[in-house]
């Protein structure tokens, strides 16, 4: 196409670009380019000069000589520049909505000195932080990623450090209210993967046990619990995979994911609030039955969770989500990119439900020590010999009920200010145990345990308050 010349020039619409031709193989250099409105797109020889321009690009000598290391193809490097490029999925702005293509005709990646793209007297808001980022080309809409490019800031100068050759452009992007340090976010995703492993495990053992080794008849609260592990077991799956299927780029596939883990994220609360349901109409011993009682909980379990999940899927507000460190990693992540939605939905949603089940607790926590002090005033000769036992079972159970019940969720309240970073911590953490505290919960409390209490009759005259453990009563017919 270039015949002899070493340089050559091409309009295609709007996009312009440079063609350069090495003059001797065995003697490459590297080569500069510089763009400015006097003089478009355009080589420079004397690289002394490259300060008066406003945009420079470098492309060192070490790229050229992996390119003459193919054989059988013409050495070349060519620089386009596209102005008002195609938008991103997240209409994402662009610095002077440019976009730089850079090409040799092959593969080029690893570089140990990097391609130079270098931006000056850049127009920063104080609310965006600029973002060198690459598209590998695929897809007809661009998919940036900072992936091999390094950012460096210097006062108004913006520079761009990459390993390969693509597509390159400078987003800015909106600093997010709160940031998190990367050694912050690598130990909270550590916990969490570690966390969300052992959920499922213990989880899976208990649906293990009810499915596979259960008795004939099973009381009603242990089928609503058996409910709520399995919203819980599907929310910690699909946090496990969100990852992984956000870094494949499909974004249809992305936005499915974001989808069904904001239903499972729903239900979980639903089955929170639905188990704390039970509970006081076991604790106020409504005599009177509920016709299809199990299969209208069930209902009111999964149904609603997915008529939202269909209306925010229509808004279309399920997308890519890029959580930024401080030290310019990428997290990437299935979920609302609204945080309107998120607030009113999730937020708003759960501090109903929160609000209802820890009523609940407390009622609980009064109905346990009611059945406590009964159970030591009949076997006082017993208390010394089993105290420490019982109280190690006591914790046990308040912690599976404070599971249950959803209320270790309620420490993402209070993760503002100076208590934001330990709120993540303690929530990471007790999360992480969830799936534990559950199975010994469910443990004690379903009919597969043979030794039952066998206080059902049992009551006390404080306050004329009738004391019975709920989980003993069977399941109407």
């Amino acid at each position: 196409m270039m015949g002899d010349k070493t340089t050559a020039t091409v309009t295609v619409g709007e996009a312009k670009g440079v063609f350069v031709k090495p003059k001797d193989r065995t003697n490459l250099e590297a080569v500069s380019f510089i763009y400015s409105e006097d003089t478009d797109l355009n080589i420079i020889q004397d690289e002394t000069q490259t300060e008066k321009y406003p945009m420079v690009i470098s492309i060192p000598k070490e790229a050229f000589e992996k390119a003459a290391n193919i054989d059988n193809i013409t050495l070349f490097t060519s620089v386009f520049r596209f102005p008002n490029f195609t938008k991103d999925a997240k209409n994402s702005t662009v610095l002077n909505n440019e976009v730089y293509s850079i090409d040799m005709g092959t593969e080029i990646t690893n570089l140990t000195n990097t391609i130079s793209l270098i931006f000056r007297s850049v127009k920063k808001q104080k609310d965006v932080t600029p973002h060198c980022s690459s598209w590998d080309g695929n897809g007809s809409h661009p998919n940036w990623t900072t992936d091999g490019c390094r950012t460096t800031e210097t006062g108004d100068n913006v520079a761009c450090g990459c390993v390969h050759l693509t597509f390159f452009a400078v987003l800015m992007v909106p600093n997010p209210t709160d940031t998190i340090s990367s050694a912050d976010l690598s130990n909270l995703t550590y916990i969490t993967s570690i966390g969300c492993g052992l959920s499922i495990f213990f989880l899976g053992v208990a649906l293990f046990m009810h499915f596979l080794l259960r008795r004939a008849r099973q009381s009603d609260s242990v089928h609503i619990l058996i409910n709520l592990f399995v919203a819980l077991v599907l929310l910690n799956l699909t946090f496990l995979t969100n990852e992984y299927v956000a870094n494949t780029g499909n974004l249809v596939g992305c936005k499915l994911m974001a989808g069904f883990m904001h239903y499972c994220l729903l239900t979980s609360f639903t089955w929170f609030g639905l188990e704390a349901l039970h509970l006081c109409l076991q604790l106020g011993r409504n005599s009177t039955p509920i016709k299809h009682y199990l299969t209208k909980i069930c209902i009111a379990g999964w149904a609603p969770p997915a008529v939202v999940v269909t209306v925010v899927f229509c808004l279309q507000k399920y997308n890519q989500l890029v959580i930024r460190a401080d030290n310019g990693k990428d997290v990437k992540m299935c979920w609302i990119n609204d945080s309107t939605i998120h607030y009113v939905v999730n937020i708003g949603y759960y501090s109903v439900i929160f609000a209802f089940t820890f009523v609940t607790f407390v009622i609980m926590l009064r109905w346990i020590f009611l059945l406590k002090g009964t159970a030591a005033n009949q076997h006082k000769s017993l208390a010394g010999s089993g105290k420490r036992t019982t109280d190690t079972s006591d914790a046990l159970t308040v912690m599976g009920l404070c599971c249950t019940l959803g209320l270790t969720w309620g420490f993402a309240f209070f993760a503002y200010g100076a208590l934001r970073l330990p709120s993540y911590y303690i929530f990471t953490i007790l999360n992480s145990f969830q799936g534990f505290f559950l199975f010994i919960y469910y443990y004690k409390t379903s009919k597969l345990v043979g030794d039952q209490m066998t206080s059902e009759n049992t009551s006390t005259t404080t306050e004329a308050t009738s004391v019975e453990n709920p989980y003993e009563k069977p399941k109407e017919s």
